[in-house]
């Protein structure tokens, strides 16, 4: 019992892990001489299904905890060691995993990308989690100081408080909310309505962060979100071999490349042609290098099946081209309303969404105060980004209405492709 004790990352799992030591928490439970393993009901539909190879011990469980174990593995552990599991055959994915882990300590060499040491690697992760939690806490503490102190003033402490946070957030290896930190810096100042702005940034912090005190207690599709919002990668081989796949003739609706000093950032959205699912697939390349090759030009399809990644709303995809792109006809689009109303659903599957592709049908440009706007038939308009030069939509448009596709955040639509008759042309 002292032995299971030990494996624990924190005294918070220890106690966890004992109140998770009851027959009555556990299905399918069973031991064999190399394993012990079982399914335990969670917050979510599926029960989590917890595996632990004694040999290691390693550890395997669906649920979205980043410790190693997690408390489902030490509950099951100290039933196991009180003797309260009974002997049994192994299931065919606790027989597979367990081959799978002996056969990769057998290899002379590791092939490449294969983790040399799993347990290493485990005690890493664990690490990061502990940095993780010890860093949002710090975080969470900051946020109530702000709710008792109130805003006023803030702009003069802002650049060096925020820079501050995002620093901490980076050392605590959560990179995506370090992000949004520094997009909540961005806010200060800007304009006269920024502190309604930064208040609305602040509470998708907070959100995020509460969210990450309560991981247990999500959907595993929301805590896949919560992870990945916070800065934690997902294998591609997990996704490829995981993540709900869909088949489609895929219309690529445009693309969006975003350099900087470091990275080249390129999206590309995609819409299927029968199931409607928007599929994201992102690029990265070092600051210089070029990106790999596009899947396709906009406005044509690419069939094929889409991977995607785990989460509350499924984007992020990766494609798995099967056949020749083709030309594909002009799609049909929205109404204005129509298209906010689908980012708004969006929102209340993740609302850390920060962008929605937009086909929006028969718009014309227009002048809206500094800015451009694309207007429907009823009047309704979307702003375009700030600083977008609207002159080729214009000449494609020459006054008649025409189909945009765009990527939608709250700066506004940044026009990607538009279509003249079936042509797709590339703004």
């Amino acid at each position: 019992m002292d032995q299971v004790v030990g494996l624990a990352p924190d005294a918070a799992s220890v106690k966890a892990g004992q109140g998770l030591a009851r027959n009555e928490k556990w299905a399918d439970a069973g031991s064999s001489e190399r394993a012990v393993w079982g399914s335990c009901q969670g917050s979510g539909k599926q029960p989590y299904q917890t595996g632990v190879d004694l040999g290691g011990p390693a550890y395997k469980c669906s649920c979205p905890s980043r410790k190693f174990p997690c408390k489902h593995a030490l509950g099951l552990m100290l039933l196991w060691a009180n003797g309260e599991i009974q002997h049994a055959d192994e299931p065919d994915w606790v027989r597979t995993w367990v081959d799978q882990r002996a056969e990769r300590s057998e290899r002379p060499e590791r092939k490449p990308g294969e983790v040399a040491d799993p347990i290493a690697a485990q005690q890493r992760a664990a690490r990061r989690a502990d940095r993780v939690s010890a860093g949002l806490a710090e975080l969470a503490g900051w946020l109530d100081d702000q709710v008792r102190q109130g805003l006023g003033g803030f702009d003069q402490r802002a650049y060096a408080e925020l820079s501050r946070l995002a620093a901490r957030m980076v050392d605590a290896q959560a990179p995506g909310v370090a992000g949004a930190v520094r997009r909540a810096a961005a806010v200060v100042g800007r304009g006269h309505g920024w502190p309604g702005e930064l208040l609305e940034e602040l509470a998708l912090i907070h959100l995020i962060v509460a969210a990450h005190g309560r991981l247990d207690e999500l959907p595993p599709s929301l805590a896949d979100t919560v992870l990945s919002r916070i800065g934690w990668s997902t294998e591609t081989a997990r996704v490829l071999a995981e993540g709900e796949q869909v088949e489609d003739d895929w219309l690529m609706l445009g693309r969006v490349v975003e350099p900087d000093e470091r990275l080249t950032v390129r999206r590309v959205w995609l819409r299927g042609a029968t199931t409607g699912r928007i599929g994201l697939i992102l690029t990265f390349a070092a600051a210089g290098r070029p990106l790999d090759p596009l899947p396709a030009r906009p406005g044509e399809y690419v069939p094929g099946a889409l991977s995607y990644y785990p989460g509350a709303l499924p984007l992020r995809a990766l494609l798995t081209q099967s056949d020749p792109r083709t030309p594909a006809p002009r799609p049909t689009g929205h109404t204005v309303r129509q298209a906010l109303a689908s980012y708004v659903e969006s929102l209340a599957a993740d609302p850390w969404n920060e962008r929605w592709p937009l086909v929006l049908q028969d718009v014309r440009p227009a002048r809206h105060g500094e800015g451009w706007a694309l207007v429907d038939e009823a009047g309704d308009g979307l702003e375009l980004v700030p600083g977008w030069d609207p002159l080729k939509l214009l000449a494609v448009s020459a006054g008649d209405p025409i189909t945009v596709a765009g990527e939608w955040n709250r700066a506004g639509l940044r026009p990607m492709t538009c279509w003249h008759h079936d042509r797709a042309v590339i703004l």
